[in-house]
């Protein structure tokens, strides 16, 4: 089971665990795949209540979130074990692509298009269901046809993604390629 950091180790904003979320983190970095020697952290800025997260570094894995990712949405300022997996799920397979030969042409995140970024999202959220969780795909669709267009392939591409495994950052390019094919 991989080591997790959580930073910080008790929260005075809001009612989160720091034990919990490390015990959620190493499920999940379990399921993706990750090793067992692997060192995921998670730095949490509970001062913010909005839901940024982003993977900010490979070496140690880490994941910086605004307190508001993890949060419940119908009980503010406490802890949402949904919300913890489903960040934690899309960051940390975004970090095993990250390792992988295959994604060595991808940009770095703050390069990706909207486009790429909602394309690779729906990729890594499309294998945290296979794993055994449940996120929303019909928000994720919809997310994807905001940046791709509401069009019959843009919803095409969508599937194929979700629904892929192994796939390079060229295949995902190319998922953008077609989708921006087909805009008006």
């Amino acid at each position: 089971m991989a080591a997790v950091v959580v930073t910080p180790e008790a929260f005075t904003l809001v009612q989160f665990d720091a034990g919990r979320i490390a015990e959620l983190v190493a499920e999940v970095a379990g399921r993706v795949g990750l090793p067992a020697d692997v060192e995921v952290r998670v730095e949490i800025d509970e001062r913010v209540p909005l839901g940024r997260s982003r993977l900010t570094s490979l070496d140690p894995i880490t994941i910086a979130v605004q307190g508001g990712a993890f949060e419940n949405a119908k009980v503010p300022r406490t802890l949402s074990d949904r919300s913890v997996v489903d960040v934690v799920g899309r960051l940390l397979f975004r970090a095993v692509d990250r390792l992988d030969p295959a994604f060595a042409d991808a940009p770095a995140d703050e390069a990706l298009t909207l486009p790429q970024h909602t394309a690779w999202d729906a990729y890594a959220v499309g294998r945290c269901e296979r794993v055994g969780y449940a996120p929303s795909k019909p928000r994720r669709l919809y997310h994807f046809r905001n940046r791709h267009g509401f069009t019959d392939t843009a919803d095409r591409v969508f599937e194929r993604l979700w629904s892929a495994d192994g796939l390079t950052w060229a295949d995902l390019d190319a998922a953008c390629a077609e989708t921006a094919a087909t805009r008006p």
